[in-house]
């Protein structure tokens, strides 16, 4: 019986798949149909069982639904291109030499791939390979940027200067500076959620070391005027650094032209792997920073550890893709988006678009329906792969902070929605998307007592609500 239910997974797992086109190994078929029995036969009632009334029926921690559900989140994470994939496959089979073995042919094979993968990371955003250092991941790159260039600079530079919307990852090093003893700014945002240019001015000191700014925002979408802040950081030289990881292969990025110090990048935001990313730091004017780890002194001593070469050909080659597709997905996702959002509105009314729709990359869509509570908007979509901000903070029931630093009053923040495009996403996934979204809306407001009076003219906002 076990043997039969994993083959039916198997079968389901291959017609669901966005990659149905290619075919398993013949020994990973193999292990489908023949894997061992106790694997299944462990206690499990409830959760990742098919119901044997429907077949493609899955149920997940209490969640059930018809087949796997169309993906709209590519802020939290996006598919590996099945090309990447391609470019990566030979270096887990058959050249799996450390690149840091350098008296063989499989450490030198090794390292001339992660080499050439430097070099496809580098053109990307005009730099030199030599500027760039492989990390685990954007996280990473942000807290060797932040801390380390703090670090290194004291006691002279104990001051950075960041925004109130920026990663959570940022966010965090900033205030482990303070508690350090160091000094952090909180920039806020205008409502669309741009930086003020003239408050970054006025927050500049003479011990100001650092300035951070996040290129793209990872739940709203708007993109900061990196061009203009750099200038400003070069005219009082100081090291500007940016996380790009929503922006690397989606906006054009020239690290010469922005005034760029330091830049953190990502991966699998890129249809590159997981458990990959980079650090710009520029050479000339040279900027230094403090290693966060210790050990054998890999990529200038600034990131020890071995480097996972198979990531690495795998991000290189994201690049490298993303560099001869970038206007043509744009395009192509602006369509998309568009499509989504007058779907959506010309059946729904009360829906505001947060953050600033000129500056704004355009496969992020982060939608507040009024008058609809978003984790019930959620759990109703449970068709569609969708999420109420950063992947990061979404298991907190507050509000999104980056919402509240707009000034979004705390019932919209509530009900807001990101809808995440991609270079797979079809039109017929944004429709029935609106179809579904557009269901779930009207089903809750339905049940919403506050809209009942909305449609009579009463102004609840007036109300004053007694207490019992």
């Amino acid at each position: 019986m076990a043997s039969n239910l994993l083959t039916r997974l198997y079968k389901i797992l291959r017609a669901t798949s966005p990659y149905s086109h290619r075919s398993f190994s013949s020994s990973s078929a193999a292990a489908a149909t023949t894997a061992s029995p106790s694997i299944l036969d462990l206690p499990s009632p409830q959760q990742n069982q098919i119901d044997d009334d429907d077949t493609n029926a899955i149920s997940i921690k209490g969640v059930k639904i018809s087949g796997r559900p169309l993906y709209l989140d590519m802020q939290a994470t996006s598919p590996v291109d099945p090309r990447v994939l391609d470019s990566m496959l030979p270096f887990f089979t058959s050249q799996y030499g450390n690149p840091h073995s350098r008296t063989h042919l499989y450490g030198w094979e090794s390292d001339l791939a992660v080499e050439r993968a430097r070099s496809q990371v580098a053109s990307l955003i005009n730099a030199s390979p030599k500027e760039i250092v492989f990390t685990s991941g954007a996280t990473e790159s942000n807290n060797i940027s932040v801390k380390g260039t703090i670090h290194f600079h004291q006691p002279k530079k104990t001051h950075v200067i960041t925004t109130q919307t920026e990663h959570k990852c940022v966010l965090d090093s900033c205030r482990h500076l303070q508690q350090e003893g160091f000094h952090a700014t909180y920039l806020p945002v205008r409502p669309d959620g741009i930086l003020d240019l003239d408050l970054l001015r006025d927050a500049f000191r003479p011990e100001t070391g650092l300035v951070s700014v996040m290129a793209v925002n990872n739940e709203i979408g708007v993109v900061q005027p990196l061009e203009e802040i750099g200038q400003i950081c070069r005219e009082r030289n100081v090291p500007f650094h940016t996380d790009a990881a929503q922006a690397l292969g989606k906006i054009p990025i020239d690290v010469e032209k922005m005034n760029i110090s330091l830049m953190s990048l990502s991966g699998h935001k890129i249809y590159g792997p997981k458990g990959v990313g980079a650090l710009y730091i520029r050479r000339r004017p040279r900027v230094r920073v403090e290693p966060q780890m210790n050990g054998g002194g890999q990529e200038r001593g600034i990131r020890s550890g071995t480097v996972p070469t198979p990531l690495v050909v795998g991000m290189g080659a994201a690049c490298e893709l993303a560099a001869k597709e970038m206007k043509y997905d744009e395009r192509r996702i602006a369509a998309l988006q568009q499509r989504l959002l007058d779907g959506i509105r010309a059946k729904v009314d009360g829906v505001v678009v947060n953050g600033s729709l000129e500056r704004r990359y355009v496969g992020n869509l982060n939608l507040s329906f009024a008058y609809v509570e978003g984790e019930s908007l959620l759990m109703g979509l449970k068709e569609v792969a969708v999420s109420s901000g950063s992947a990061c903070t979404s298991a907190s029931l507050e509000p999104s902070y980056v919402l509240r630093a707009l000034g979004v009053e705390e019932d919209m923040a509530h009900t807001s929605i990101r809808f995440g495009i991609g270079r797979f996403t079809t039109e017929e996934e944004i429709d029935r998307a609106v179809e579904l979204t557009v269901q779930q809306v009207e089903k809750l407001r339905e049940m919403s007592p506050l809209y009942e009076m909305v449609k009579e003219g009463i102004d609840i906002k007036s109300i004053q609500w007694a207490q019992h």
